[in-house]
């Protein structure tokens, strides 16, 4: 048995019209419903809230105000849910409603919860339906939201892949509407300058996502040694045949390398306080040593945070190398940056660690 998380698009769940497509949904539910019987355990992330409720609110076009598209999604997002439920009743399988925001992957206690309400809701044969809170998340209705949202949720639940259904059939070699020699690209072992120019720019006039939202999301999956496939969601019945073996679409590969849960954690979720700025040795040491970070190698401190914060870290150019959670606040970091760890001590009247940031709690970035 596998775990998969399925992410579908606005542009796959509405019609010409701007309104929910229910033929579209109804063949999606029979398609993920066929998964779930086969064994599968599957979690939904779905666009269109902001796209159902358009049309309760008489909205022409998306909305780019952020209170009318925070109006839209609360109007649109029971409709939604409502098609989910009915759709899926029909072959005999339950529903559950998650809104999540960003606050709940970047807050520890929060993102557990989270993972475990939801390894719950699959244990009980249940497929969550997961969007954006988008009536109270601001920063979070942008380009991409819930291709990143899918990548996170792959992560935190431990998932097996992600499956994109989306209004394309992969990546191309170039824009098909463009070029139309442009080739599919079956494969991608390794996100690469070139594959993130190849996947273009911003999305579409009904959803907020694009295919360098998507190549970001395979970017995540692929360091938690997730598979991701982008697909195309109009098609029919090609879901479990691609969990049997079959291949459709763009599949992202990731090598034997990956990230433990909490270090993805501490990469994609956790929002960073500030940035330590480090010399050339600390560098040396965080990326090609798997070292900790010392003091002795901090040379500046930017931003204010506390202990248990994440934060970058920097070259003395300011690229960021590495992230992580550190040991000290701003204030005491500050005090004790440039000296040795035996002078910590003296210096703060306490010791918490030798460390600023210990490499269990550090991320390369670089």
């Amino acid at each position: 048995m596998s775990r998969i998380v399925i992410k579908i698009g606005s542009n796959i769940l509405t019609d010409a019209s701007g309104m929910l497509n229910h033929k579209r949904i109804q063949a999606i539910a029979k398609d993920v419903s066929e998964v779930c019987n086969a064994g599968h355990e599957a979690v939904i992330v779905s666009s269109g809230a902001v796209a159902a409720g358009m049309k309760k609110l008489g909205l022409k076009e998306k909305p780019k105000d952020i209170r009318l598209k925070q109006a839209a999604a609360a109007v649109g997002q029971s409709s939604l849910m409502w098609a989910y439920e009915k759709c899926f009743e029909d072959h005999h399988k339950k529903v559950a409603q998650v809104l999540l925001t960003r606050d709940d992957f970047s807050e520890r206690v929060r993102y557990l919860n989270s993972r475990n309400t939801l390894i719950t809701l699959l244990s009980y044969g249940i497929v969550p339906v997961i969007n954006e809170n988008d009536t109270v998340a601001t920063d979070e209705i942008k380009f991409g939201d819930n291709d990143q949202l899918a990548a996170l949720v792959s992560g935190a639940i431990d998932a097996e892949r992600l499956v994109i259904l989306s209004d394309v059939d992969g990546l191309y070699s170039g824009d098909p509407k463009e070029r139309p020699d442009s080739r599919l690209m079956p494969l991608v072992e390794d996100i690469t300058p070139e594959i993130e120019a190849l996947a273009g720019g911003a999305g579409s006039a009904v959803g907020t996502g694009g295919m360098y939202s998507k190549v970001l999301a395979a970017k995540k999956t692929m360091s938690y040694g997730i598979k991701m496939n982008i697909i195309s969601g109009r098609k029919k019945g090609i879901l479990l045949s691609l969990l049997s073996g079959a291949h459709y679409g763009t599949e992202f590969r990731p090598g034997m390398k990956k990230i433990s849960s909490r270090k993805g954690w501490i990469a994609y979720a956790v929002k960073p306080r500030g940035s330590l700025i480090v010399d050339d040795g600390a560098v040396s040491a965080i990326m090609r040593s798997g070292k900790s970070l010392l003091p002795s190698g901090i040379l500046r401190v930017e931003g204010i945070f506390d202990t248990g914060d994440a934060v970058y870290c920097a070259d003395a150019g300011g690229s960021r190398i590495a992230k992580g959670i550190v040991n000290y606040s701003s204030h005491d970091t500050e005090r004790i940056m440039g000296r040795k760890t035996s002078e910590i001590e003296k210096i703060l009247g306490y010791k918490y660690s030798d460390e600023v940031i210990h490499r269990d709690n550090l991320v390369v970035l670089a």
